[in-house]
């Protein structure tokens, strides 16, 4: 493939660009020795600028691990260790799935943060279970929120895919802000997820994929990066074909799902969104915690909110998905909620 690397002038222009605002001409000359900086950055490819030694936990304990990814590392353990604990009240996730906010271009809320409000309430209201809103909305209207698309290691082999995921932040090239650190113990510590989404062009929206993609590292990627040296390819290959154990590190949850649609498309995102999710050896909640629905069918989006407004028994249903998956959680957690053949062996890893 041709190579995407830049000269020093085009890489000084790009990087320039953030700083066109005529309130930064009086810093011209900083700014000049800032970007020489990041080009020293870039030509040398300092992807992770601040390292130290993995430790003997590691199967190199000499290699030098990012602080950055440690800290998710870390954080991940944490969040392992209070989804395990039966001494806490599970806890579920919310997953408001639309880039719509009225914080930004779009000047009013989406649908579906109002369902999602409604999902948090019903579970409030009727179980006292905690539930945390993931407002993807965020990646939109909020400064340094970011979700990087996906770099594909799995698909070279799945040694290489990291768990949680090393492509960011990747300091030379810029790719920072990366929120996937904050969101992987979120889903981590849930006993439930439950996502709310609309229907874009007949898939999810972009923040859903994206964070779909990135968590292709929870499905049989590979908790230790010295195995790998970082990212050597020909050694996760490797790594593979002696033996991989593709491990499920969200296996044993449940979910729930909603999709919601104007036009079409509602039940085909809904389906693969379930698919996903089952892939991944979570469990749907029940019958009722799968939910397609139209709101407002071929009516104007100016009055789209007056529509859902005028459909209480869409809003009763998100509450029942609700529902479902909070009853499901209590019961997985008691142990009466049976998920059948999960004792059996896999057929195929991956």
């Amino acid at each position: 493939m041709p190579s995407p690397r830049l000269d020093e002038k085009e890489f000084k222009r790009r990087y320039r660009q953030q700083f066109l605002d005529p309130a930064f001409s009086s810093l011209s000359v900083e700014i000049d020795r800032i970007a020489a900086v990041a080009w020293d950055a870039y030509v040398n490819s300092r992807k992770a600028p601040v390292t130290r030694k993995a430790g003997d936990e590691f199967n190199d304990p000499s290699y030098d691990l990012s602080v950055e990814w440690l800290a998710a590392r870390d954080a991940i353990r944490a969040a392992q260790g209070r989804f395990e604990d039966l001494a806490r009240a599970p806890s579920i996730l919310i997953i408001n799935g639309s880039s719509r906010s009225e914080h930004t271009c779009p000047g009013e809320m989406s649908k579906s943060f109002r369902l999602a409000e409604q999902a948090k309430d019903a579970i409030a209201e009727n179980f006292r279970l905690h539930s945390t809103i993931l407002d993807l909305s965020r990646v939109t209207s909020e400064f340094g929120r970011q979700i990087h698309p996906c770099k594909a290691c799995f698909s070279t082999a799945a040694a290489l895919c990291h768990w949680p995921c090393s492509c960011y932040p990747n300091h030379s090239l810029g790719q920072v802000h990366d929120w996937m650190n904050d969101i992987y113990p979120m889903w981590v510590e849930a006993a439930g997820v439950m996502i709310i989404t609309p229907v874009n062009w007949y898939a999810t929206s972009s923040p859903v994929k994206l964070m779909m993609d990135r968590l292709v590292c929870a499905d049989g990627g590979n908790p230790d990066p010295t195995l790998t040296h970082g990212k050597d390819a020909a050694r996760a290959k490797q790594i593979e074909l002696d033996g991989w154990d593709y491990p499920r590190h969200l296996a044993g949850r449940l979910f729930s799902v909603v999709v919601h649609g104007d036009v079409e498309g509602a039940e085909n995102v809904r389906r693969s969104l379930s698919d996903w999710l089952r892939f991944m050896r979570l469990t749907p909640a029940g019958p009722r915690a799968e939910l397609d629905r139209y709101i407002g069918y071929w009516k104007p989006y100016a009055t789209s909110h007056e529509e859902l407004d005028h459909d209480p028994a869409v809003i009763e249903e998100v509450r029942n998905a609700a529902c479902s998956l909070a009853e499901g959680v209590i019961s997985l957690r008691a142990g009466r909620f049976q998920i059948p053949g999960s004792h059996l062996t896999e057929a195929r890893s991956k």
